[in-house]
């Protein structure tokens, strides 16, 4: 299986790299791709009245970048809501096979503190792989240590850990043994 990695608006390249290469070392048999197109931030994404981009309608967006490509994530320094929550860090389609994360919120400036940027990176993978889970087919996991659980706060983010918990783990394993894909429902 193969993971690229699409900058949605201006990204700094070496955190895409570094989310690159920790995708290829958590997902068995599967290689990364950071592709060199760009993806600008579309307009109709965009609320003003949040100041924010509505991150079902950039993965939308995100599907004519897909062609030929396994699996797509999506990266943004753009911060994300969909109508029903106050902020995402992220969002996929398992069905598409998109996903996209932002990278706002999880700068430790963002909530008053001194840059970090061990701290910034790990966040990113955290998050990166989340959203990789949920194109896979995985859920949220009840394990508050597994890098499934559902983040509704950077304090969650940083709780869970890097990997998946041994449930989560055996799923993935499982699905990308499957000669066809598992299409659950969308997930956050």
């Amino acid at each position: 299986m193969e993971i690229a990695v699409l900058p949605v608006g201006s990204v700094d390249e070496g955190i895409l790299e570094h989310i690159c290469d920790f995708l290829q070392k958590v997902f068995p048999k599967t290689s990364s791709l950071l592709l060199r197109q760009v993806m600008p931030l579309p307009d109709e994404a965009y609320n003003a009245s949040r100041e924010q981009y509505n991150s079902s309608i950039l993965l939308s967006k995100l599907m004519p970048f897909k062609f030929g490509i396994d699996r797509l994530l999506g990266i943004t320094e753009a911060d994300l809501h969909v109508p029903s929550m106050n902020f995402v860090f992220g969002e996929a389609h398992p069905l598409w096979g998109v996903a996209v994360i932002s990278l706002h919120r999880l700068r430790p400036e963002f909530y008053g503190q001194t840059s970090d940027n061990t701290l910034f990176l790990e966040r990113c993978a955290k998050e990166a792989i989340h959203e990789v889970g949920h194109i896979l087919g995985l859920s949220h996991c009840d394990d508050p240590q597994c890098v499934m659980f559902f983040s509704n706060s950077i304090k969650d983010t940083d709780r869970k850990g890097l990997s998946f918990c041994k449930r989560c783990y055996g799923e993935v394993l499982r699905i990308l043994k499957s000669p066809k894909p598992v299409y659950p429902k969308d997930s956050r």
